[in-house]
C-alpha cells in the first residue's frame, strides 16, 4: 500500500506541475480548481488496478469517484474557458499577494497533496478483500452517489438560471437555491461524509475522517461561502443581504417569513 501511495503522490505531483506551467503560460490560475477537481479520477482507478481487494467493492466505489470527479472538472473547466482571459477573483487577490509565479508553485504542490489524502478513501478499500460488503460501506455509497446527483442539479438549476436574460442581477433562488444558499456546497461535502462511511470497512480507514473534515472547513472558514458570499453582497447588494436574512446558508431547510 505504502508503494501505491507514493506512486500516486509522485504522479499528483508531476500533473500539478503540468497544470502549474499551463497556468502561468496561460495567465489564468483557474485551472488549479480543474485539476484538483479531476485528481480522483486520475488516482482512484489506479488504486482500483494495482489493489489486491474485492473487486465488487473497490471498482463500485471507484465508480463513483470518477462521476464526481469527471462531472465536477468539466463543469468548472467550461466556466474557466467561458470566462477566460479573465480570472477568478480569488486568484487575482492571491497575485496581489504573491508576486511571481514560484510561491504558485508551492501553492499548487500543496493542491497535489490534498488530492492525494482525498484519494485515500479509495485506495484504502482497494485494499479491502472483503467479499462481503457491510452495511455501512452500502450506507457510504448510496449518500455519495445520492449527493454527487444532488450536486449536479443544483449546479444545473444556477446555470439555468444565468442563462435568461431576465434574471440577470437577481439572485438564484429557485429549486435546490431556494433551500440552501449553497445547495451544491453541502452536496459536495455529503459526498465526503459518504466515502468516508466506505473507507470505515476498511482497516485504518477512520483516518480518511480527515477527507469531510477538510472539506467542511475549506467549504464554511476558507474559499467555499466566505468569498462566494463576499462578492454576491458586493454585486448584489440589498437583494443577497435579504436572501441572506431569509434562507439557510448551508443545510437546506425551509426559509423564514
Amino acid at each position: 500500500m505504502i508503494a501505491l501511495l507514493a506512486a500516486g503522490l509522485a504522479i499528483s505531483a508531476t500533473y500539478f506541475t503540468i497544470t502549474w506551467a499551463i497556468s502561468v503560460r496561460i495567465r489564468n490560475y483557474g485551472l488549479l480548481d480543474v485539476a484538483f477537481s479531476y485528481g480522483v479520477a486520475i488516482l482512484a482507478p489506479m488504486y482500483a488496478w494495482f489493489g489486491p481487494g474485492d473487486p465488487l467493492r473497490k471498482w463500485t466505489f471507484t465508480a463513483i469517484g470518477i462521476v464526481w470527479s469527471v462531472r465536477l472538472g468539466t463543469y468548472i473547466l467550461v466556466r474557466v474557458l467561458k470566462h477566460h482571459p479573465a480570472e477568478d477573483a480569488r486568484y487575482q487577490t492571491l497575485r496581489a499577494r504573491w508576486p511571481g509565479p514560484l510561491r504558485f508553485l508551492a501553492f499548487f504542490q500543496m493542491q497535489a497533496v490534498l488530492v492525494v489524502i482525498f484519494s485515500l478513501p479509495f485506495l484504502f478499500a482497494a485494499y479491502n478483500d472483503s467479499a462481503v460488503l457491510l452495511p455501512l460501506e452500502v450506507a457510504g455509497m448510496t449518500i455519495a452517489a445520492l449527493a454527487v446527483i444532488g450536486e449536479s442539479v443544483a449546479d444545473l438549476q444556477m446555470q439555468m438560471f444565468k442563462r435568461d436574460p431576465a434574471n440577470r442581477g437577481r439572485v438564484c433562488d429557485v429549486g435546490l437555491w431556494r433551500y440552501s444558499r449553497h445547495p451544491n456546497y453541502f452536496f459536495e461535502s455529503m459526498v465526503w461524509w459518504g466515502c468516508f462511511l466506505v473507507a470505515l470497512g476498511s482497516p485504518w480507514g477512520w483516518i480518511t475522517i480527515a477527507c469531510p473534515l477538510l472539506m467542511l472547513y475549506f467549504l464554511l472558514r476558507v474559499t467555499g461561502i466566505p468569498l462566494t458570499e463576499e462578492y454576491a453582497v458586493r454585486s448584489k447588494g440589498d437583494a443577497y443581504r435579504e436572501y441572506q436574512r431569509t434562507t439557510s446558508a448551508f443545510v437546506p431547510w425551509f426559509r423564514k417569513a
